[in-house]
């Protein structure tokens, strides 16, 4: 694996504070929520951002859904106060039943 450059761990670490946040949030505002977790291409960040909210099972994905569109908008408002701009809210954060191993 190539090593990270040094901007690159900046965007990393901006990104894994965010979603760390998200993630306690969700917690709180979701049962049934497991984990937060991101994927992206450094070379084309922001735009490759996809951040995913993990879900134990389809119930309560089900019952999260309604919520999906304010999380976006939470998500887009953390990463501004941190310099970032997401162009288009709805492809950078999902609800989902999968794992990242999945």
């Amino acid at each position: 694996m190539k090593k990270l450059s040094a901007v690159q761990k900046k965007q990393q670490a901006l990104v894994m504070a965010v979603a760390e946040a998200i993630e306690a949030e969700a917690k709180l505002a979701f049962p049934g929520m497991l984990q937060c977790w991101f994927s992206m291409e450094y070379h084309l960040f922001p735009g490759s951002l996809l951040m995913r909210l993990q879900f134990s099972d389809a119930q309560s994905l089900a019952n999260a859904e309604p919520e999906l569109a304010k999380w976006r908008k939470r998500l887009s408002g953390m990463m501004l106060k941190k310099g970032v701009i997401l162009k288009d809210m709805r492809q950078h954060l999902v609800f989902t039943l999968s794992g990242p191993e999945d």
